[in-house]
């Protein structure tokens, strides 16, 4: 692997084997929407450039999940991102999401956030606060446009990302 190292923790591109884990992390997150398991294990495969893993003595702890908007190739839209509870605290998600704005070089990251999620949307803001870039937001889809029991979407917005402020690894 050609990841980066970060102490113990190993910061690289997701591989199919690294499905599962990105599946079990999110299940455990209890607080993402849980897609199937193929869908983490396509994610790895399609969608392995815009996206990141960090491992442990070679267990995933913690992933970020994206693609390049197709309408805005330079906006990095982000699915998911979650560290195991275990792993938390100690500036993975921010060390996720700084790899993947700089792997991509995407000028823009977009995220949606339920209003309740207050660890990501703090995640978000601090990203925001540490490239220097601004943050804008507001409803992207209301609840009632769910089938089911999902609570509303908010979409943050935070760019642009320039590199001279990019901060350092």
């Amino acid at each position: 692997m050609s990841g980066k190292t970060f102490g113990q923790a190993v910061v690289d591109i997701p591989s199919i084997s690294d499905g599962q884990g990105i599946w079990r992390v999110a299940r455990d997150s209890q607080s993402l929407d849980l897609n199937s398991s193929y869908a983490y294990l396509l994610w790895c495969r399609d969608f392995a450039a815009t996206s990141a893993v960090v491992r442990v003595d070679g267990v995933v702890v913690g992933f970020v999940i994206g693609y390049h908007r197709p309408s805005e190739p330079d906006t990095l839209v982000v699915w998911q991102v979650a560290v195991d509870d275990a792993h938390r605290g100690r500036g993975i998600g921010a060390m996720l999401l700084d790899t993947v704005v700089r792997r991509t070089g995407a000028r823009h990251l977009e995220a949606t956030v339920t209003s309740d999620n207050n660890a990501s949307i703090g995640l978000f803001r601090a990203l925001a606060a540490r490239w220097s870039a601004g943050m804008t937001g507001g409803q992207l889809f209301p609840a009632e446009l769910f089938p089911d029991e999902h609570d509303a979407e908010f979409l943050f917005r935070i760019g642009p990302f320039v590199s001279v402020s990019a901060p350092a690894l």
